[in-house]
């Protein structure tokens, strides 16, 4: 895990210009790479890489950043792991590639000179931010994992682009306008973080998931990214064609599909472990990782002083049944509290997810004793694990039947009190937020349309928009996910593609990626290895969803 900066500008800068600028960018980065750090300047382009290194993988000289092929066409900074590298550089090595260490980069160089930049990203198994610089084509590549576990942000005007792993590094380059993004102000207010492919400011983007952008000419308008993996069509495809296998069968392949994808991430030169919640999501991860392991797991979990919020138990127990070696810490509200004015600068971008505070805080303590720590997150989004997947999809298809005007009337008798006075009203009888939830079910009524329904379900605000001066609201990608059509995905497989497009890279993955970071932690998601995605999608609803249970599989 890294984090990189570059520059591709108008000809005009020096090579110790160029350099310079590259270093100033990615030294905002150090907390993504205190090992080691580089830079790579081609003056006669007006092209830099600045790179800053955790080293992982290969700690000798041999992983330095930036590296080139071995014929120099290709120079490259990239952030994260291609865990498949082993068998790759197997199948490079009878090619004739040589290598110098064992580390991935040099088999992803190798593999772009053997099968080109987009055939080889295809063949990938991991999470990546990439540029690349192919002196042949006299061409830059950004390159995104297909999932958005590894962030990557573009800022663009006449005659000059950069890139990095984070928006500080943006902001430190030569040239920046911090004009702000009213549009994505008001997607912020409603959702609690910032939909790609905007970020807050007006002139810098996020690379969507999945997609690679080419640019040949500076002075020219960006081009349109391209995708190279596309969760939508995933989606389609697996729907349109769903497994027809027996329980055990699909709990087999699911089961070797897992083993895998966690014991491809075992793989490290540094003290690796799991963050271990309690849950049935890590809880998993780590069985399979301690079955792996031919010595104790490091487990590491936060316990809380309220119990509403304490699962610090639950991860105890599976720890000890597993054989675990389990770290747990103990944290109140002041502990949180002093976190929260260092929050703008971890975050980098306005993300207001209160579970950022716990990951920080996990992730922190993991840090002290590993660099490396898998975690369970994506399960949910993958296999029906959100009650809102059950309860929202029930009820937005039951209420879709009811006139306007009483959906209108219901809407208003449930809006006619604050959630606190329905909190107050229900006593003890009611859900914990009950309040809150029946708000938001009044808003789900008023709005016409399932893609509405769905939206006012995850909103925080009714109308963002009003609180924004000059705002106003833009169609969002995730809304693709509600059109109609024959082959269209039923509602709640619906409900699922769109977290997976925008709430799970967009506010989950950016918060693991800015918490663990923050700490020179590398987090790894074994349950979203794109091969496992691919087969949720064509699981049949029943191994997701069983007995009103999500995750059933």
């Amino acid at each position: 895990m890294c984090g990189f900066a570059g520059l591709f500008q108008r000809l005009g800068a020096g090579e110790s210009e160029l350099l310079h600028w590259a270093e100033v960018m990615a030294s905002t980065l150090v907390h993504r790479g205190p090992d080691d750090a580089g830079c790579w300047a081609k003056p006669e382009i007006g092209v830099s890489f600045g790179f800053r290194r955790l080293a992982i993988i290969d700690l000798s000289p041999n992983g330095h950043q930036p590296m080139s092929s071995a014929s120099g066409r290709y120079t490259m900074v990239f952030n994260g792991e291609v865990f498949n590298h082993r068998e790759l550089r197997q199948e490079l090595a009878g090619m004739g590639a040589t290598f110098r260490g064992h580390g991935d980069s040099e088999v992803i160089l190798a593999a772009f000179e053997r099968w080109g930049i987009e055939a080889a990203v295809t063949r990938f198994v991991g999470m990546f931010a990439m540029a690349v610089w192919d002196a042949e084509r006299r061409e830059l590549t950004l390159i995104r994992d297909r999932l958005g576990i590894k962030p990557l942000f573009v800022y663009a005007e006449p005659g000059y682009v950069s890139f990095a792993s984070e928006l500080r590094a943006l902001r430190a380059g030569p040239r920046f306008d911090p004009t702000l993004d009213m549009e994505a102000a008001t997607a912020y207010l409603r959702y609690l973080y910032v939909p790609a492919p905007a970020t807050i400011f007006r002139h810098a983007r996020k690379l969507l998931p999945g997609h690679l952008l080419a640019i040949r000419d500076p002075d020219a308008p960006l081009p349109e990214a391209r995708p190279y993996w596309s969760v939508n069509e995933v989606a389609q495809a697996g729907t349109s064609a769903p497994f027809d296998l027996p329980d055990a069968d699909a709990v087999e392949e699911f089961d070797r599909l897992l083993t895998e994808a966690v014991q491809l991430r075992m793989e490290a030169d540094v003290p690796l472990g799991a963050l271990l919640s309690g849950g049935v999501d890590s809880s998993t991860v780590v069985a399979v990782m301690q079955a792996a392991a031919s010595e104790q797991v490091r487990t590491f979990t936060i316990g809380f002083d309220r119990p509403e919020h304490d699962e610090s138990a639950h991860a105890r127990e599976i720890a000890r049944y597993l054989g675990t070696h389990h770290t747990e810490l103990r944290v109140d509200g002041r502990d949180a509290l002093a976190l929260v004015p260092h929050l703008p600068d971890m975050l980098d971008e306005p993300l207001a997810d209160p579970s950022y505070i716990p990951t920080y805080l996990v992730c922190r303590l993991a840090r002290r004793h590993v660099t490396v720590a898998l975690t369970g997150d994506g399960a949910d989004e993958l296999l029906g694990g959100y009650n809102r997947y059950i309860a929202g999809a029930r009820v937005i298809g039951w209420t879709a039947r009811w006139p306007r005007a009483l959906r209108r009337l219901a809407a208003a008798s449930l809006g006619s009190l604050s959630p606190e006075k329905w909190d107050r009203l229900h006593g003890t009888m009611a859900p914990r937020l009950a309040g809150t939830k029946l708000r938001k079910l009044g808003r789900m009524l008023e709005s016409d349309g399932v893609e509405a329904r769905y939206r006012a379900l995850l909103s925080a605000w009714r109308d963002p928009a009003a609180l924004v001066e000059g705002g106003r609201e833009r169609p969002e990608r995730s809304d693709a996910s509600f059109e109609q059509g024959e082959d269209r995905p039923e509602l709640m497989e619906r409900m699922m593609l769109a977290d997976q497009g925008s709430y799970l890279p967009d506010d989950l993955l950016a918060k693991v990626d800015r918490a663990s970071m923050a700490v020179s932690l590398e987090a790894r998601v074994p349950l979203l290895d794109h091969r496992l995605v691919e087969f949720s999608w064509r699981l049949p609803r029943r191994f997701k969803v069983r007995d009103g249970r999500g995750k059933w599989i």
